[in-house]
């Protein structure tokens, strides 16, 4: 085994940087995107504790709605790594304008939908009467940024399947930049505004989703690199034939993400029961680790880029190593946030308060947080890795089993018979992470070892 490893460890390296070519700027692309709903809840904080409930409840529900179409959106990366792989890049034009009808699609109905939905949901989940309507103008403000969410998505996409993940990391670092501005002027009401509150963080969100689309697309248009690929020559009709294949790749990642954004949504309600204590020390808690998730999620969407070439290449030892560097580079990475939260959580929890009640029961829970940090870095890692196979039907299947079937009915019960409280639906989502984990793990290299099922992905 030994003499193995050293025999590949020159291929593996150049794997490895690869790999972190890819990663770091998706990584540093991610941590942008979180920074901004970390703005938005900074300046909606300094308002009033009533914009930021009414900005807190619709970003939330706005999540649910963004994560569904994303999923679709990502059926993009692996389809357009597998054409580049193969030498085929004449065919990356015609299906890139294909992914642009389906982003407008989507666009449209993201857009009905958080407008109509939006404000039903927020209201049969019992969302305080006096938020309600700032919730309402927040949605729909936000609503309009919807096509240019699923225009930018499918840029990058297109760059990130081709190998070139620097753009995501500028454009995401750009609208974190723009957005605490034009966020401070339309909600304080600065410049001849009027102070707008909850409204005025929906349409500079609104208003930033554009500019970075827009952005984007100039720089696609504009930059030789896509220039063989001739992307706006000229327009097809909807072909309905390649619209189907992606949404065929793209439906059961979208419902993936929804099911475990879903969860977290679900866990933080049923902790909402339990006082306002225990639901300060639990946002502080997850907001944590959805930072420190945006790390192995950037190696992720490397993890398919690379995978996606090498099947295009028809190299299984490819497809493998880069899973492998994928899954051992996001456990290396990990390992940093699980010493953080196992030794210094009061520390990092402080950070966010100086009441000790909230900073007790947040460490307890960051500690749980840091027990899942290896299970939640190894699922996402294997999703991404399988998302480069185009095999995402499965996988669906599997994550909704792990979230709905073992995470949320272990986390109920151990929080309420089992009295445990927050902790018990910190337990849950231990389990569901590390059944996801194992399974989706198990799917990649089953896959990867049986020629049919990598023929054929």
């Amino acid at each position: 085994m030994l003499n193995i490893l050293r025999a590949r460890r020159p291929r593996l390296a150049r794997e490895l940087k690869e790999m972190l070519r890819l990663a770091l700027p998706l990584v540093f692309g991610q941590l942008s995107a979180i920074g901004m709903n970390v703005i938005d809840a900074m300046l909606a904080g300094h308002v009033d504790a009533h914009t930021l409930g009414a900005v807190a409840v619709g970003t939330s529900v706005w999540s649910l709605a963004l994560v569904a179409a994303i999923g679709v959106m990502l059926a993009l990366p692996p389809s357009v790594a597998q054409l580049s792989g193969a030498g085929r890049r004449a065919e990356i034009g015609p299906l890139f304008r294909q992914a642009l009808w389906l982003a407008l699609i989507l666009g449209i109905l993201l857009w009905i939908g958080v407008r109509l939905a939006g404000p039903l949901l927020v209201a049969a989940i019992g969302v305080d009467a006096a938020l309600i309507p700032d919730v309402t103008r927040f949605l729909h403000a936000i609503s309009y940024g919807a096509p240019a969410l699923t225009l930018f998505f499918s840029l990058r996409g297109l760059s990130e399947g081709l190998g070139m993940t620097r753009p995501t990391m500028y454009f995401s670092l750009l609208g974190l930049i723009l957005l605490g501005p034009v966020g401070y002027v339309l909600m304080y009401g600065r410049l001849g505004f009027p102070a707008l509150g909850a409204l005025g963080s929906g349409i500079a969100t609104a208003c930033v989703l554009y500019v970075d689309a827009f952005a984007f697309l100039a720089y696609v248009a504009l930059r030789r690199h896509y220039r063989d690929l001739v992307l706006f020559a000229h327009f097809e009709r909807p072909n309905f034939v390649a619209i189907r294949e992606l949404l065929r790749i793209g439906v059961p990642m979208g419902v993936s993400l929804f099911m475990e954004a879903s969860l977290f949504v679900a866990v933080a309600l049923a902790i909402g029961t339990l006082g306002t204590d225990v639901v300060a020390s639990h946002q502080i808690a997850i907001n944590v680790a959805s930072v420190t998730f945006m790390v192995p999620l950037g190696i992720a969407m490397a993890t398919t880029v690379r995978v996606g070439h090498a099947v295009g290449r028809g190299d299984r030892e490819g497809v493998r190593d880069a899973g492998l560097i994928g899954i051992l580079l996001t456990l290396t990475a990990q390992s940093v946030s699980v010493i953080l939260m196992l030794t210094v959580p009061d520390r990092i929890a402080s950070l966010y308060t100086s009441d000790t009640a909230v900073i007790v029961l947040a460490a307890q829970l960051l500690v749980l947080a840091g027990l899942f940090q290896f299970s939640d870095g190894i699922q996402v890692a294997a999703s991404g890795a399988l998302r480069g196979l185009k095999d995402t039907r499965i996988p669906m299947l599997i994550t909704t089993f792990a979230y709905w079937g073992v995470g949320m009915p272990v986390g109920w019960w151990l929080a309420f018979p089992g009295a445990l409280g927050a902790r018990g639906m910190w337990m849950g989502l231990i389990a569901g992470l590390s059944m996801a984990a194992v399974l989706l793990s198990v799917r990649f290299w089953r896959l990867v070892r049986t020629e049919p099922a990598l023929a054929a992905a």
